[in-house]
């Protein structure tokens, strides 16, 4: 590519964005990367009654959290600014009214429930041809009338009849349209706005966008806005239109497969870099077999050529998978630190904050090699900053271990740690085993008795590590303490 692209990337502040949503971001900023070109953010807020309070500090949130920052948009203003729609009012009016007087458009005067019944016998007795509006062709008289009930006329566009609308996509290649199969849209609501259709023509012609790249679900439309173009005597855009990301069975993305937001993702403790490259393999590969990529990775090769026209499917476990990749890629400093800015984000319900980072980053390579997200660090490791812990879990059932009396089991390790000259990992381990073979007991058996007065879990973090880091005073208190409570359950039983 020769040029600098322009491109943008418009949500509706209408919720959270969504992963496909956020896809359509992250093409158009690798695009813009690789070829030298700028990206735009632009906040289409038109449809008043569909927006969000607080959806568009969501939408920046979202993308400054993945690392994609925009050339020009809010917050950063730019040459073609204001960076919403509804304060480019004037820009749509004006053009909708040049069509009026052109011919080109027509008001319209029917309210809802009009159009619905208006609608309804078009589908019954037209079902190849577009919509025309019932006020297509209204005399004076007509017109007076619908004046004097005070009603306040919307503006449709009148679609052309008897051509062929053809667009060369740089994903799907030529796609044509008979213009007979357009309804007479509306351009301009009666508020006063834009629809959509008008609004995103216009400010992609005035802010100069070179490419157009987004979800499939916009190529319906498209023939609409290359008909406004040609109308409007303006040069379209290159259009690209991304294929559509599925749930496992095969239907589009949604909700009901899991969560779709992004931040949704944030919250359950994804590392941005790994949800970046996870989004970019939907619906594009390099050579399909590489798959992990860093971003600057990413702006070196992401390339229009290699992104697929069938739907890409939203694999959870190759995402989990991928994110436990980029947590153990992590240094033990860097991982800690991760782990902490997530919990300022969300704190965590049983661990005290602030956090001891020098403790944390001890205890982190406990679980690194595991770990898949950072939500899942709090459960890990938590009976660390317990004072006291709790061996009535359901899931503790000590006296199954083994056939011996995990009493007297507690009361031999209590003594044998006792007289450790050195509380370390290696000390510990050598001092233990040889006690476990004294007792004649296996050490899967012996450990687990040791685990539960430690840890109170069945499962845990290294055992011996763990215990050098808690340190021997801890470590002989939680034994005493889970001695006594044996003794409790044996006179239960007894």
């Amino acid at each position: 590519m020769n040029t600098n692209p322009r491109v943008r990337y418009a949500p509706s502040p209408t919720g959270q964005p969504h992963i496909g949503n956020i896809r359509t971001a992250l093409f158009n900023w690798l695009f813009a990367k690789r070829y030298g070109g700028e990206f735009i953010v632009r906040i289409e807020d038109t449809d008043q009654t569909r927006m969000v309070p607080g959806a568009t500090e969501k939408i920046l949130e979202s993308l400054e959290w993945l690392g994609i920052n925009w050339n020009e948009g809010p917050s950063i203003g730019g040459p073609y600014k204001p960076y919403f729609q509804s304060e480019r009012l004037e820009l749509y009016q004006k053009a909708a009214y040049k069509l009026l007087d052109e011919g080109q458009a027509y008001f319209c005067y029917c309210n809802s429930e009009e159009l619905v019944k208006a609608r309804e016998v078009h589908s019954k007795h037209h079902s190849n041809l577009g919509y025309r509006d019932n006020c297509y062709n209204l005399g004076e008289d007509e017109i007076k009338r619908f004046k004097d009930q005070n009603r306040i006329p919307a503006i449709r566009f009148r679609s052309p009849m008897g051509t062929i609308i053809v667009l060369n996509d740089i994903v799907r290649g030529k796609v044509s349209w008979k213009s007979d199969i357009l309804d007479d849209f509306v351009i301009l609501k009666s508020d006063g706005f834009p629809t959509y259709h008008l609004a995103s023509v216009l400010d992609d012609n005035v802010m100069e966008i070179s490419h157009v790249l987004r979800a499939e679900e916009w190529l319906p439309s498209t023939p609409k806005h290359l008909a406004l173009y040609s109308s409007l005597k303006l040069d379209p855009p290159i259009f690209g239109h991304l294929p559509m990301i599925l749930g496992p069975d095969r239907s589009k993305l949604s909700k009901r497969h899991g969560a779709t937001s992004v931040l949704d993702y944030k919250e359950m403790g994804f590392i941005p870099q790994a949800l970046m490259n996870f989004i970019v393999l939907l619906g594009w590969s390099l050579d399909d077999k590489t798959e992990i990529f860093d971003s600057i990775q990413l702006s070196e090769v992401f390339s229009m050529d290699r992104v697929v026209k069938s739907g890409a499917i939203f694999n959870r476990e190759k995402l989990d998978w991928m994110n436990g990749y980029y947590i153990r890629q992590m240094g033990v400093e860097q991982l800690a630190d991760a782990i902490i800015s997530y919990w300022k984000d969300f704190p965590p319900q049983q661990i005290p904050m602030p956090i001891d980072r020098s403790f944390l980053s001890r205890i982190v390579p406990l679980i690194q090699e595991r770990l898949k997200t950072l939500s899942e660090a709090e459960d890990r490791i938590s009976f660390f900053f317990f004072n006291t812990l709790d061996y009535n879990a359901n899931e503790l059932d000590i006296k199954k271990i083994t056939e011996q009396d995990p009493t007297y089991v507690l009361q031999k390790i209590l003594d044998t740690t006792g007289q450790i000259n050195s509380f370390n990992r290696e000390t510990l381990e050598n001092d233990l085993r040889a006690l476990a073979e004294s007792l004649n007991l296996s050490p899967r058996k012996f450990f687990g008795i040791l685990r539960i007065a430690i840890t109170a879990r069945s499962i845990s973090p290294p055992l011996f590590e763990t215990m050098e880091i808690l340190g021997r005073e801890i470590c002989t208190e939680r034994i005493v303490t889970c001695i006594a409570w044996t003794k409790t359950i044996n006179k239960e039983d007894a």
